[in-house]
């Protein structure tokens, strides 16, 4: 009857709503990694993947599930995260954007070869943070050593390390999944070893020595006969019955 009240009055009946479970939300987790590994199934035979990703469908699950966490589409998950010696990491520019979308303000105020400046405020604050990074100060961490992009493109790495430290201070919050840069873990991983193969020495070949060719037999004069001549060569011997004059 109540039911009929409220629809006849336009009113939809209330529904009546089941309590939040503990393990809810562990199990809308569940469904939701299910769904994003069927996602990246096809994604990682795809060229749209980066290529660290392709052919790893559980790699590009993860980064879909922590990127989702972050507020990030699947795709852009995949653009932005980079994974530096088993340590999965946002790209500067990224903790930038997801710092701007909720709301926070921050902002580039110098950026050279030698120095970056960058500064931030938080939603609702009258607060700036100031963040400066120079090259002096890579050199005493001893990055530039370590990472070669210092010499080749400084202002785009030091740029990227005042936005990251900039981005932490206004909105650490925001970065709770991934709060370090890429480029920043690239800066402390330990330079890959460079491996030496042991070269075997050639083994020494055998040269046959030259075969000696055996001298020539000397030749023994001839022995003079009685008569001064040259002694006759010695008369076969023939068997009795077969000389001739013989009997037969």
């Amino acid at each position: 009857m109540s039911t009929e009240l409220a629809l006849s009055n336009g009113h939809a009946p209330a529904v009546p709503v089941a309590p939040q479970q503990p393990g809810n939300e562990l199990i809308a987790w569940a469904e939701s990694a299910v769904a994003a590994n069927n996602i990246a199934q096809s994604l990682a035979k795809t060229s749209f993947v980066p290529k660290a990703f392709q052919g790893k469908p559980d790699e590009v699950t993860a980064a879909i599930l922590a990127g989702q966490e972050m507020g990030l589409s699947p795709m852009a998950s995949l653009r932005s995260m980079n994974v530096i010696q088993g340590t999965a990491a946002l790209s500067a520019i990224a903790l930038r954007g997801l710092v701007q979308s909720k709301g926070h303000e921050i902002w580039t105020e110098e950026v050279t070869a030698t120095r970056a400046i960058v500064c931030g405020r938080r939603k609702g604050s009258e607060q700036t943070e100031r963040v400066v990074w120079s090259m002096d100060r890579a050199q005493k961490a001893g990055f530039v050593a370590k990472n070669p992009n210092y010499k080749s493109q400084p202002q785009s790495m030091l740029l990227a390390r005042a936005t990251a430290e900039c981005a932490r201070l206004i909105a650490a919050d925001v970065l709770m999944g991934m709060p370090y840069a890429s480029e920043e873990l690239a800066d402390e991983a330990e330079p890959a070893k460079t491996r030496k193969v042991a070269r075997k020495k050639p083994e020494p070949v055998a040269v046959p020595e030259p075969e000696l060719e055996a001298p020539a037999p000397e030749e023994t004069p001839a022995e003079d006969t009685e008569d001064g001549g040259p002694a006759a060569a010695e008369a076969p011997q023939w068997p009795e019955a077969a000389q001739p004059g013989g009997a037969a």
